[in-house]
């Protein structure tokens, strides 16, 4: 059953505010990144964070790959996840648990083909869910995400399968293919951007449509 909503690239309090009251379980935030939309100031990160009550996650979406550095990122922003969109290695993701015992580690896998499965499995021992992204690291500027790109759903159920952890998707998902993925995948949650905008702004109509698609499929 998939258990999670999480809306990504949330801009503004409003938009917070608006997701929450949809009904949602998570609120995505992104920091600086290579490129992709959202991007916010960790001041208005931090904010939001604050905002969020206990039963809502906050994701902090994060582009660097040393636990130094997205210690200190934490600890300006101070959300109850990490989301981190590039490779990290094990020994910073385990430093990373050592000094954040409860925040939530999430490790996006870029789904550009049958090796995401691999990289999976090596990373979800050490984190408390894996995220399925369509982002592509190895190009000149990297893609960590928001691309509203659809990958190879197969792969992912391949994912979710072979790891033990939860396995949110992300992707190109709109009010009008979440219920497909969902039956493809079965993921334990969905990550969406640009599936409920309409220009840069959240979309109420879109968010309404793609909320009820899932507790559709969740019934």
């Amino acid at each position: 059953m998939t258990e999670a909503i999480k809306i990504c690239c949330i801009s503004t309090l409003a938009e917070a505010r608006m997701a929450m009251e949809a009904g949602v379980s998570a609120l995505g935030l992104v920091s600086h990144m290579p490129s992709g939309p959202g991007v916010i100031e960790e001041a208005l990160i931090a904010e939001i964070a604050q905002l969020a009550p206990p039963h809502i996650e906050t994701y902090l979406l994060t582009s660097h790959q040393h636990a130094p550095l997205i210690l200190a990122q934490h600890a300006r922003c101070q959300t109850t996840t990490l989301q981190l969109v590039d490779e990290v290695s094990v020994s910073d993701l385990q430093q990373l648990r050592q000094q954040l015992p409860h925040v939530h580690l999430v490790q996006v896998i870029h789904v550009t083909g049958p090796d995401a499965i691999a990289q999976a499995q090596a990373v979800a021992p050490w984190v408390d869910r894996i995220l399925l992204d369509s982002g592509n690291p190895g190009l000149p500027v990297k893609q960590l995400g928001g691309t509203g790109r659809v990958h190879d759903w197969l792969i992912s159920r391949g994912v979710r399968d072979a790891v033990e952890v939860p396995v949110l998707l992300a992707g190109g998902l709109s009010p009008e293919n979440v219920s497909q993925a969902i039956g493809e995948v079965r993921p334990w949650g969905l990550d969406v951007c640009s599936g409920v905008r309409t220009g840069d702004q959240l979309d109420p109509d879109k968010l309404a449509r793609f909320v009820a698609a899932v507790r559709a499929e969740s019934c």
